[in-house]
């Protein structure tokens, strides 16, 4: 069996695939405040003894459960997010689901930072954001961040755990790109 000498580099390498996610764990309450809304609307429409007609029980009803809904689907997105980058892009899924997504190809990009403080409050809040004047961004939590600048001059922000490491392996990805791929299928 031949021995081939180890290569000095290997552990200086990046990974094939980087993944990292950042977690809020205050959004389960705005998410159990949703369910409590939704569980009275229930409740009303079930319990109810309402003299006062039809159309008034339908409104309560559908006004707790719709608004139970929109806020507790609306917090279970942003509980958390996963960051994965391979040779080709970088893709960010959001809550248990994995939606929104967005799926950004390393070749609309010009360069990564990090940064250090991401605060909700800069963005306007947890979520999906956009700021004219910062670009877009997935916002979970405060703390540490990644910052893609992209080749049409926006920038998007994702608030993730080891952010630092993800741009190191994004800024090697760039200096050292992919080979280009197999056609794309047309369909035709």
């Amino acid at each position: 069996m031949r021995q081939y000498p180890r290569d000095q580099h290997a552990d200086k390498r990046t990974p094939a695939v980087w993944t990292g996610r950042a977690t809020n764990r205050v959004q389960w309450l705005a998410a159990s405040a949703g369910a409590a809304c939704m569980a009275l609307g229930i409740t009303i429409a079930v319990e109810s003894a309402w003299t006062s007609g039809i159309a008034a029980l339908l409104m309560a009803v559908i006004g707790c459960v719709a608004a139970g809904l929109l806020v507790l689907f609306g917090t279970l997105a942003f509980v958390h997010v996963a960051v994965k980058v391979d040779d080709r892009a970088m893709e960010v899924r959001c809550g248990h689901i994995g939606l929104p997504r967005r799926r950004i190809p390393l070749s609309h990009v010009v360069g990564a930072d990090f940064a250090p403080s991401v605060n909700p409050r800069q963005w306007g809040g947890w979520g999906y954001r956009w700021r004219p004047e910062k670009g877009t961004a997935v916002i979970v939590r405060r703390g540490e961040g990644l910052v893609l600048r992209l080749g049409d001059g926006r920038m998007f922000t994702v608030t993730v755990d080891d952010a630092e490491s993800a741009v190191r392996v994004i800024r090697d990805r760039l200096r050292h790109p992919a080979p280009p791929g197999p056609p794309a299928a047309t369909g035709v």
